[in-house]
C-alpha cells in the first residue's frame, strides 16, 4: 500500500504543475486583493482542467496536485483546496440535481464554494456545533453563527452542518428527492470501520448537512482580517430557510459527512505543507551554496550543513507519510482516520520547523516584504489549526491506537 516512489508519468505530471504555477497561476495571485476570493485565478485553474481534477482524482493524485502547485503558488493551491472542501459534501452525498446544479459551475471556476463547520464555540470539538435547524412546514429555518469559514462571505454556496434535533423532521414530504447519486470509481467510505470522527456519540447525533445558496433571506456575513491575508469571514443566520431538496445525504447524518470528507483532504493539507517545505528547502539550497561568509559558502559551515540535512529529512518524512495515507484511502484501508491524522499533524509541524529554520539561514533578507520566504512564514502557520489543530490528530490518534 504505501507508495515510495512515483512513476514518470506522475513525476512529469508534478514538474508541470510547478511550471503552471509559477508561470500562469503566480501573476494571477499577484495581481488579486489579498483577503478576498480571486475568481480570475479560479478560472484559470477551471481553464486548465485542475478543479475537476479535485473531483475526480485519487487521494493520492490530489496529494501531489496540492504539493505540487504550493512550491510555486501557494494562493492557487489554497484556491484550489476550498473549492474542493466546500464542494466534496456535494460530491459524496448530493443528488442528482444538486451535482448537476454545482459541479459543472465549480470545476469551471465560476462558482465559489465554501465549507461551514466551525462555529464561535464549536472549532476543533465539530460535534459541539449549535447552529440550529428548526422545523417549519416542509423544511427548516437555520439560526446561529458560523466563523472561520473560508472564502466566506463571498461564496457563492455553502455546505453548512447544524443541528436537528433527533424526532423533530418537517412534516412529511409527497414527493421525495431522490437518492443521493454516489460515485461508483470512488474508494469505499472507510470512515465507518472505527475510529472518533464517526464512533456514534451524542455530540454527532441530529446533525444534518444542507445545501445553501448565497441570497437566501436572512444570510449574512462579513469578512474576518487574518495575518496571511486569505478570504475568510463569520456567517449569521437569522432564520433561513432550507427545503427537503437542500439536504445532502440524509437527515441526522450530517456529522459522518463532515468526517469523511475531512479524513479525504487531510492527507492533501499534509501535502501543501509539504510542498512549502520543499520551496523552502530549495532556497535554502541555493542561498547556502552561493552566500558567502568566514572564507567560503555557508553550506561549508557544519552547523549550516546539518541544520539543512534536518530540514531535508523531516520533509522527506512528512512526504511518505502523507502518500501513505493518501494510498490507504484509496484502498478503503481501516487505518484512514489514524493515518490521516498522522499525515496531517507531522507534515504541518514539519514545515512549521523547515520554513522557520530557512528564514533562519537567510537572515534579515527573509523577513522583507515581498521575499518567498516571509510569504511562506506567514503561510505555513494556520495549516496546524485549520481541518483539525495538532493536538486534536494526537487525540484522534491516541485513540485509534487503543482501539
Amino acid at each position: 500500500m504505501p507508495v515510495f516512489s512515483l512513476d514518470p508519468v506522475q513525476t512529469a505530471w508534478c514538474a508541470e504543475l510547478r511550471t503552471l504555477a509559477a508561470r500562469r497561476l503566480r501573476p494571477l495571485a499577484d495581481g488579486g486583493d489579498p483577503g478576498r476570493v480571486n475568481r480570475p485565478l479560479l478560472v484559470e485553474l477551471g481553464r486548465l482542467g485542475l478543479l475537476e481534477r479535485v473531483f475526480t482524482s485519487s487521494a493520492l493524485d490530489l496529494c501531489l496536485l496540492r504539493e505540487s502547485l504550493a512550491q510555486g503558488c501557494t494562493e492557487a493551491e489554497t484556491a484550489l483546496a476550498l473549492q474542493g472542501l466546500g464542494t466534496c459534501p456535494v460530491v459524496l452525498t448530493g443528488t442528482e440535481s444538486q451535482r448537476a446544479r454545482w459541479l459543472p459551475e465549480v470545476s469551471a471556476g465560476r462558482a465559489v464554494a465554501a465549507f461551514a463547520l466551525s462555529e464561535p464555540g464549536a472549532g476543533s470539538d465539530a460535534a459541539a456545533l449549535t447552529l440550529r435547524a428548526e422545523p417549519d412546514g416542509h423544511g427548516w429555518r437555520l439560526t446561529g453563527e458560523k466563523r472561520w469559514i473560508s472564502n466566506a462571505p463571498e461564496a457563492d454556496f455553502y455546505t453548512v452542518f447544524a443541528r436537528t434535533s433527533e424526532g423533530a423532521a418537517p412534516d412529511p414530504d409527497p414527493n421525495p428527492a431522490p437518492e443521493p447519486v454516489r460515485d461508483p470509481d470512488r474508494a469505499p467510505d472507510p470512515s465507518p470501520v472505527r475510529g472518533p470522527a464517526t464512533r456514534s456519540r451524542p455530540g454527532s447525533r441530529g446533525v444534518t448537512a444542507f445545501l445553501v445558496p448565497a441570497g437566501r433571506p436572512g444570510l449574512t456575513g462579513s469578512p474576518i482580517e487574518m495575518l496571511s491575508p486569505h478570504p475568510v469571514g463569520a456567517l449569521v443566520f437569522d432564520a433561513v430557510p432550507v427545503t427537503r431538496e437542500d439536504v445532502l445525504g440524509e437527515v441526522g447524518r450530517g456529522f459522518r459527512t463532515a468526517m469523511t470528507t475531512l479524513n479525504r483532504f487531510r492527507p492533501s493539507v499534509g501535502a501543501f505543507a509539504v510542498g512549502m517545505a520543499q520551496a523552502a528547502l530549495d532556497a535554502t539550497l541555493e542561498h547556502t551554496a552561493t552566500r558567502a561568509a568566514f572564507g567560503g559558502p555557508l553550506k561549508d559551515l557544519q552547523s549550516v550543513a546539518h541544520q539543512v540535512a534536518e530540514m531535508a529529512t523531516r520533509t522527506e518524512a512528512a512526504r511518505l507519510l502523507v502518500y501513505a495515507a493518501a494510498c490507504a484511502y484509496d484502498t478503503g484501508a481501516p487505518e484512514v482516520p489514524a493515518r490521516s491524522a498522522m499525515a496531517k499533524l507531522y507534515a504541518t509541524e514539519a514545515a512549521q520547523y523547515v520554513v522557520d529554520a530557512a528564514v533562519q539561514l537567510h537572515g534579515a533578507r527573509a523577513l522583507q516584504r515581498g521575499h518567498p520566504l516571509e510569504h511562506l512564514y506567514r503561510e505555513v502557520r494556520a495549516p496546524r489549526i485549520y481541518e483539525g489543530a495538532t493536538e486534536v490528530q494526537r487525540t484522534i490518534i491516541a485513540k485509534e491506537l487503543y482501539g
